[in-house]
């Protein structure tokens, strides 16, 4: 029977937001949120200072910070004073990031600056009616001429699959919270703890030894490969609608939370892009801030080429994907399904990138490029009947894992179906591993 009990913070003091902290069935969470119906939840300074206290508070006790926002913005008659109340609570929230779980739930508006507060938190949850933006539809018009509404500018469907700002989506306020406390269940209350394990339950039979299709360019669902691995029923997809050709969440091994972050071949065949890079490396962060193993599934022909990818940065996002990787402390597990080519190899955490284990299924590919790229490159005078040979002798001696095992690249060839058996082994294995800290303030990432 779910027990619950809540300890308001700050109880007697007005303003558009309250605080307190909620006991559920043993789980502590400091709860902040929004109160629509006063000043349509615009934030004062005192609104500022109070979102601010409960995540000084909740970073001191190690426990989960919840934001419940529904905002207008800042306080208009309170002026610069609830801009400075604001950056306050920002620059609390920042202090909590990689020490507590900072989720967000969106049940209303989010205008202007607090808007940023969805960026700060590391997973948000999205109700259908709700929307946001830094700036609204009547800036939009006054500057661009464009008329759009809160909708179509920022509501549940953009944020969720063109920005990428939520995660996933809820039917409603409650739906909102009860999602929250379902991601909850994979997470520890700080970055001193590990995630609870619980009782495992094993997966219903998946025949991974024929999932791959023998036609090289054909598709299949990497979601079978995840559900062949974890416990029944336990994979949490995030940010489903948003560069869905790379699939991240939440799942158990043997009853212990990990992350999953993997190619998904039916889109795009794969291939990594701005967007993609951006969203793996953001979960890799999240996994190791709060150390969970993450379990890395490549099937990926490379980056997406393209003149509009590269102006706008494929080289510092791709960077960005490779810095989380080799950063994370936690145990990390690599398994190599197909095609895994140049440089999108390296960044989905080969092990020149450090991991801790790398396996590899006979279908694997591992080479620099795949054969026709190579043919055309290597053979490219050559008459077809000679680019045709030179073709089949390229993908019977370099595609396949059997060199990259030879020169250690890869651990161990083992068969699909012993794929969650061998890494459930090495979680168990790995999951007292410990790394020093690097001397130095922080690393300057590749944002």
């Amino acid at each position: 029977m779910m027990r619950e009990v809540e300890v308001p913070i700050e109880a007697a003091s007005s303003g558009s937001v309250s605080a307190r902290m909620r006991y559920r069935d043993g789980r502590r969470v400091m709860w902040v949120a929004s109160r629509p119906t006063t000043r349509r939840g615009a934030l004062s300074e005192r609104d500022g200072h109070r979102i601010a206290r409960a995540a000084d508070l909740a970073n001191r006790l190690g426990i989960p910070l919840v934001l419940e926002l529904s905002t207008s913005g800042a306080k208009i008659t309170d002026g610069v004073s609830a801009l400075h109340g604001w950056g306050i609570a920002a620059s609390a929230l920042a202090r909590c990031s990689g020490r507590i779980p900072i989720l967000a739930g969106l049940v209303g508006p989010a205008v202007s600056g607090p808007a940023l507060l969805l960026g700060v938190a590391d997973w948000v949850v999205v109700a259908p009616d709700a929307f946001a933006f830094l700036s609204g539809p009547q800036a939009v018009r006054e500057v661009t001429g464009l008329d759009v509404s809160n909708q179509t500018l920022g509501g549940s469907q953009v944020l969720l699959a063109r920005s990428g700002v939520a995660f996933e989506a809820a039917d409603d306020r409650r739906g909102v919270e009860e999602a929250i406390w379902s991601v909850l269940d994979y997470l520890p209350d700080s970055t001193d703890e590990v995630a609870r394990r619980i009782h495992p339950i094993d997966p219903d039979p998946i025949d991974l030894d024929r999932l791959i299709p023998d036609t090289p360019t054909a598709a299949y669902d990497v979601r079978d490969v995840v559900r062949g691995i974890v416990d029944e029923g336990s994979f949490h997809e995030l940010r489903q609608a948003w560069a869905n050709q790379l699939v991240v969440g939440f799942g158990r091994i043997e009853g212990r939370a990990v992350g999953i972050v993997a190619n998904q071949p039916m889109i795009m065949a794969g291939t990594l892009d701005i967007q993609a890079a951006q969203k793996g490396a953001r979960f890799v962060r999240l996994c190791d801030s709060f150390n969970l193993p993450v379990i890395t599934i490549v099937d990926t022909p490379g980056f997406l080429p393209g003149k509009d990818v590269e102006w706008r940065g494929m080289i510092r996002h791709g960077a960005e994907l490779a810095f989380s990787y080799a950063a994370c402390q936690t145990p990390r597990v690599c398994l190599i399904v197909r095609k895994a080519y140049g440089g999108a190899y390296i960044v989905m955490d080969s092990k020149g990138m450090g991991n801790d284990v790398t396996l590899a299924w006979p279908s694997a590919e591992i080479a620099v490029m795949g054969a026709q790229g190579a043919v055309e490159i290597l053979h490219r005078r050559a008459d077809e009947e000679a680019r045709a040979a030179a073709k089949a002798e390229y993908e019977e001696v370099y595609l396949t894992p059997w060199i990259a095992a030879e020169r250690g690249y890869v651990d161990e060839v083992i068969e699909p179906s012993e794929t969650r058996s061998r890494i459930a082994r090495a979680v168990e294995l790995l999951v007292t591993k410990q790394e020093h800290l690097r001397p130095a303030k922080h690393a300057n990432s590749p944002l």
